[in-house]
């Protein structure tokens, strides 16, 4: 007994491209104001994270038995005053808002779990710029004052450790900030079962032919 033609329009003609749901690569389209929301959020979210950074640095110093310390690098390299930790806490903090506004943008890219972003990709930066720690150790112009970055395994885990919290932080708190932001919204319920047809539940509601 063939089926009635609503019904067969449903079960059998009603298809969507397949699969309906956005692949982890997809690009999404974003107008002009909402990707600057989203860089703007970023930007946010890598500044506290940086300001999360400096403040664990005298537990990690404890820790770890190392006097390394970002803020005073950044600061003395400007300034060898007192005010070295004002002028070093200010450029840490922009430096973890550039970082932040690039990986808002970044993020939605990398083919790994969200939660995952932030660690990974700060892991990633800080063991790209690792070895221009040998610049410092011949050009700061404080490099007397403070540890030599070569052959330090102290040091090495320290900035592995900070990354770390910072990609932490940064990835959770951009991840629910910019949640808000996605222009798609929520995934809609596919109509179509697994074999690429209609779903049944559709076909039970449809009405005679008339």
């Amino acid at each position: 007994m063939l089926a009635s033609a609503p019904v067969q329009a449903i079960v059998i003609h009603r298809t969507l491209a397949y699969p309906f749901q956005r692949r982890p690569l997809q690009l999404q389209l974003l107008t002009p104001g909402t990707a600057r929301t989203r860089t703007l959020r970023g930007a946010l979210c890598g500044g506290l994270a940086a300001a999360v950074w400096a403040l664990a640095q005298p537990l990690d110093k404890l820790l770890f038995a190392s006097p390394y310390d970002d803020v005073e690098l950044l600061g003395k390299a400007v300034t060898r005053g007192d005010a070295w930790y004002a002028a070093g806490l200010a450029l840490h903090v922009q430096n973890g808002a550039l970082f932040g506004a690039a990986y808002s943008n970044l993020a939605p890219l990398v083919p790994i779990a969200p939660p995952l972003r932030g660690p990974a990709l700060a892991l990633a930066q800080g063991f790209v710029f690792w070895p221009l720690g040998a610049l410092s150790d011949r050009f700061h112009p404080a490099r007397k004052q403070i540890p030599a970055f070569a052959g330090n395994r102290r040091a090495l885990a320290q900035s592995t450790w900070r990354h770390l919290v910072f990609g932490i932080v940064l990835g959770e708190l951009e991840r629910r900030l910019n949640a808000t932001s996605d222009p798609l919204g929520p995934e809609p319920k596919p109509d179509f079962s697994s074999n690429g047809h209609g779903n049944i539940e559709h076909a039970a509601t449809a009405g005679p032919a008339s």
